[in-house]
């Protein structure tokens, strides 16, 4: 049976933050009755699917109408010398040159198996995949995981259609038309800063930006309400992409009956239970993701500003990335008895418990979405890449939060806790808090319109589904 349905493959930067989004975009078009081959490696998060999900390679999982497997392959890298490759990129490098032996692997397997594989779609990090479509002759799409505003920011970088900030001139504003606001030089996606000290990941966007005209679609993990303005001047600048904001994926990601995780640790019942204990609006859940470590001295001084406002918390203290020679964070055992930590949470369940008041965030794209999706505030306290301009569009465009930093770009001095305290008061206590939960609630009203049945993120995703299987 699984012969006859078409078959697309996935394929993942192997981020957590990557993984998880296009995990739920295959388990939305298994769904609707496609065979859906998911392929990421097997470090460092591999073996953790494969067990969380007892996954055997290549073995079909039904999911609604079709079916998802897993495919894991070996790029060389270890943990232990993650940092020397990070750096240097050398990383990447082992990821593109095993990635491209595997997939053509792959896809020459299924062929054979009669199952051949009919459209390619990747993330960001790894657009070497579309060169690897294009030469296979499969035809490819993208799945960008922020937002279509840090989108059409790289697109006009790409093409150099505004002035952007150089290290003649760092302190140049961007201004991209249809935008709701000209972005200060450290609003801008710190990427594209020339004082980025990621430059790696800068030309791996811009790789995939130079390839946008060739790729089939470009689905956009957003909704048309939060982004209409912009996600139309992206349509009208680059025509021949169909641009699909298909948002919130972690809400139409719900609609499915699959378990399967990308999510690979931690305790469920722990947290969710003790936020049961609270009163509604009394937490600030804090979380900086996957990737964000904060200096010491910065934990120390939220830790202060916490302790002084009096608010209780759920803290997500995770340990660092194995590989970095970075030391765990200490926190004050006094701050215990006000709250929990946490290794990790559901996110999506707590962001939705009643007991959250905001959310303490880095401003990932994931996060700002499930956040603005679920009705929840953020202090915003973005660090790098897409987070910084996520948060100016949180506070000033979304009007769903408050600034607390202004990323690596902006300001490298520490926010002090008097800062903290008065910023999470803000968020949490009067008239202003009143004002974010409701704009916030409004979001979600509008993200669960998108994704209903009908919904402008509920039409684009079927006609991209409509659009694979007659046409591909």
């Amino acid at each position: 049976m699984e012969s006859s349905l078409t078959h697309v493959m996935l394929v993942s930067f192997p981020g957590q933050g990557h993984i998880n989004p296009l995990l739920r975009l295959g388990k939305l078009l298994a769904s609707k009755g496609l065979l859906v081959t998911f392929v990421t490696t097997e470090e460092p998060h591999g073996k953790k699917m494969r067990q969380a999900n007892d996954i055997q390679d290549g073995l079909l999982k039904p999911v609604g109408l079709g079916f998802l497997r897993f495919e894991f392959f070996d790029d060389g890298f270890t943990p232990d010398d993650f940092e020397s490759k990070h750096t240097s990129g050398a990383l990447f490098t082992l990821l593109e040159v095993a990635g491209k032996r595997e997939i053509k692997n792959l896809v020459e397997r299924y062929v054979e198996k009669k199952q051949p594989v009919r459209c390619l779609i990747n993330n960001a990090f790894v657009p070497w995949v579309g060169e690897m479509a294009e030469e296979l002759q499969i035809p490819s799409a993208v799945l960008w995981v922020q937002s279509c505003a840090c989108l059409t920011a790289y697109y006009y970088y790409q093409n150099q259609l505004v002035n952007f900030p150089t290290k003649t001139e760092p302190e140049t504003n961007v201004e991209v038309p249809f935008m709701p606001l000209v972005l200060k030089h450290d609003e801008i996606p710190s990427f594209l800063h020339p004082s980025c000290r990621f430059s790696v990941f800068k030309n791996l966007i811009l790789q995939q930006t130079k390839r946008l005209p060739k790729t089939f679609s470009v689905l956009i993990d957003t909704f048309e309400e939060l982004e209409k303005d912009i996600i139309d001047h992206m349509s009208q600048l680059c025509p021949e992409v169909i641009i699909n904001p298909i948002g919130p994926l972690f809400m139409m990601a719900k609609t499915t009956s699959s378990d399967i995780k990308g999510d690979i640790s931690g305790s469920l019942n722990q947290c969710m239970e003790w936020l049961d204990s609270k009163e509604p609006s009394s937490i600030v859940y804090i979380s900086f993701g996957t990737a964000v470590h904060l200096q010491q001295e910065q934990i120390d001084e939220i830790a202060q500003g916490l302790l002084s406002s009096g608010l209780s918390f759920l803290w997500v203290v995770r340990p660092p990335m194995k590989g970095l020679s970075l030391a765990p964070h200490v926190l004050p055992p006094e701050l215990e008895e006000r709250g929990m930590f946490v290794e990790w949470c559901p996110q999506e369940r707590v962001l939705a418990h009643p007991a959250v008041a905001c959310f303490l965030s880095h401003c990932g794209w994931n996060s700002t979405v499930e956040a603005l999706s679920s009705g929840v505030p953020i202090v915003c306290l973005p660090q790098w890449g897409d987070q910084v301009t996520n948060a100016v569009y949180v506070v000033d465009v979304f009007k769903a939060g408050v600034r607390l930093g202004r990323g690596e770009v902006g300001d490298e001095k520490i926010v002090s806790r008097e800062v903290v305290e008065e910023k999470l008061l803000e968020a949490t206590v009067g008239e202003k808090a009143v004002e974010l939960r409701e704009n916030a609630l409004r979001w979600k009203k509008e993200a669960e319109v998108s994704m209903g049945c009908g919904g402008s993120s509920d039409r684009n995703f079927g006609e991209f589904v409509d659009k694979l299987v007659a046409t591909l």
